[in-house]
Formats: structure tokens, sequence, C-alpha cells
């Protein structure tokens, strides 16, 4: 077996119509409702489900807002996202930083979604 990519993520959340605004208006993921009341955002080709937190299938048990943690990359140089941010309000956590991504180096910012997850954006150095 080989692994070729990422092809979606799920997040637990309290809100989802907030959730689908804070990820739409700050980062410019397209919402989509993939089935009635079922919604993700899209970005590329890959996708981040939304599931209500108390709708969480019998498999899923334990996922709680505010448990995830992961990382997107953009073409918006990150120091000025981060400004953008702040602009908006959202209070960014740590960054411009240097981490190492999959492919190599990569510039981050950090700060968290309605929920609490960590949403790490950054640039391929």
């Amino acid at each position: 077996m080989t692994v070729l990519s990422l092809d979606h993520l799920v997040l637990a959340v309290r809100d989802v119509p907030a959730s689908l605004a804070f990820y739409e208006t700050h980062l410019g993921l397209e919402r989509r409702e993939e089935r009635p009341g079922k919604w993700a955002l899209h970005f590329g080709e890959q996708k981040i489900s939304l599931q209500k937190a108390d709708d969480m299938p019998v498999i899923a048990a334990g996922t709680t807002p505010g448990s995830g943690n992961f990382c997107l990359l953009s073409s918006e140089p990150v120091a000025a996202l981060a400004d953008r941010l702040r602009t908006d309000g959202v209070q960014i956590l740590d960054g411009p930083t240097e981490k190492m991504g999959a492919a190599g180096p990569i510039l981050s910012i950090y700060f968290n979604d309605p929920d609490g997850n960590l949403v790490e954006v950054s640039n391929r150095l």
C-alpha cells in the first residue's frame, strides 16, 4: 500500500454555521452541503468535514470540539494573513515562526477557530 495524499479530515464542532462562516470568511474555504445537513469546507482537492459534536457517530466517540490540530498551506504570505486576522479580531497565538513541514521548512502562524481547534497556516520556504 502507498498513501497518496490527505483526502479529508473531520472536525467536531458545536455550531456548524459559525464554523462555516469562520473558515469561509478568514481562510477563503468554500462551503458545500454534501447532503442535507452535512457540510464541508473545500480547498483544492481536499476538504474539512464539519460534524456537530452532538451528532458524532459511535465510531468517533470521544471526538470533541477543540481537539483538532492541523496545518494548511497558503499562497498568501502568513505575515499578511496574521495582520488581516488580527484586524478581524482573531488572536494570533504564535508566529510567524519557522517549522518543519511535510515537504521541508515552512513559515507558520497559529490561531484557534471558534471551537478552540488549533489552526496552523503556513508558507513553504
